[in-house]
């Protein structure tokens, strides 16, 4: 029962941490070009990620049934809680660096490393875990393309504008947008501490099956919104101000291509990263603006975090399985 409470507890930070550390996802681009406040955007952004979170438990699902059998693991608990201490570490280690790394990526390559450590790779469902790698990796190069087609239609689209007034236009829609980006990464992003928990549920014979129950839904929501109404400003920074000099016409160009690919995703159940979506939507939409208004030597470094969170984060924590199953 400690190990039950201690692995629930562990998801939750992960949730908070989530919350705060993706924030950016939702307003940098809003809060960039002043279309809100900071504090009103993380206000519309915490309750909007709530709202997606209550309604959703696709990837949830995804998560606890496809990445590891808990069946061949006989210390599934060590394996959470390795998993979920070693996704938190990372969160808050790119955090403080102000790096755009993803949160799905760092408890997707953390529970294969527990698991990896615990019992060998017989424990890790492989076709479940090259669905979600696939998805992981697929998902920013699509969302890259939209982000260019979307704003090269935009431009034939608003070509005969009046830029002053159409930019005070976006403004007003880039609300909107933002709000959807923020729901979409409730509906995503807050369901893989869901998987966690439930997995624990089955785990310790509190339920048969991997459905998510309503008051797990409900805690994870909860603690989103509580990380997300933090904020992340270091995050926000980086995203909205040093990938691209951002304009309303952009910013909805690349919410609208962001929110379609996670939409998408969630849809079919797979996890992907809000933070890499959204960044690569931004330079989908800054190469069809003007490739050399993009920062690349930014869009490197995500694109090296987007490459390395997995076998980094499968490594420590594999080695804290290790350590806690000498321990305990």
């Amino acid at each position: 029962m400690i190990l039950l409470i201690l692995i629930i507890i562990l998801a939750l930070s992960f949730d908070l941490i989530n919350g705060f550390h993706d924030t950016a996802n939702a307003i940098a681009t809003v809060v960039s070009t002043k279309a809100l406040t900071l504090k009103r955007a993380i206000i519309m952004a915490a309750f909007m990620n709530f709202l997606g979170a209550v309604i959703s438990t696709g990837v949830a699902e995804t998560i606890a049934k496809d990445i590891v059998d808990l069946d061949k693991i006989s210390n599934g608990s060590i394996v959470m809680i390795a998993a979920l201490i070693a996704a938190i570490l990372w969160n808050l280690l790119t955090w403080y660096l102000g790096i755009p790394s993803s949160s799905s990526h760092a408890l997707i390559g953390s529970l294969a490393g527990a698991a990896y450590a615990s019992v060998g790779i017989h424990a890790i469902k492989l076709k479940g875990f090259v669905k979600v790698v696939s998805s992981l990796i697929i998902s920013p190069l699509l969302a890259l393309t939209v982000g260019f087609l979307m704003f090269t239609l935009i431009k034939i689209l608003f070509k005969k504008a009046n830029a002053v007034k159409a930019n005070k236009g976006f403004r007003k829609v880039q609300v909107l947008t933002a709000a959807l980006q923020a729901f979409s990464h409730g509906t995503n992003d807050a369901q893989k501490s869901m998987g966690i928990i439930t997995m624990a549920l089955v785990s310790y014979g509190y339920q048969t099956e991997m459905t998510i129950p309503h008051w797990v839904q409900l805690l994870c929501a909860l603690a989103m919104t509580v990380g997300t109404s933090i904020g992340g400003w270091r995050i926000i920074k980086t995203v909205g101000t040093q990938i691209m000099k951002l304009k309303p016409v952009n910013a909805v160009a690349a919410d609208l291509s962001s929110v379609l690919i996670i939409q998408i995703a969630t849809r079919f159940g797979l996890p992907v990263s809000t933070t890499h979506v959204v960044s690569c939507s931004i330079m989908g939409v800054g190469a069809s603006y003007r490739v050399k208004g993009v920062n690349w030597s930014t869009a490197r470094k995500m694109v090296s975090a987007w490459f390395t969170t997995i076998p980094i984060t499968f490594i420590i924590s594999a080695v804290i399985c290790a350590v806690l199953n000498l321990i305990l």
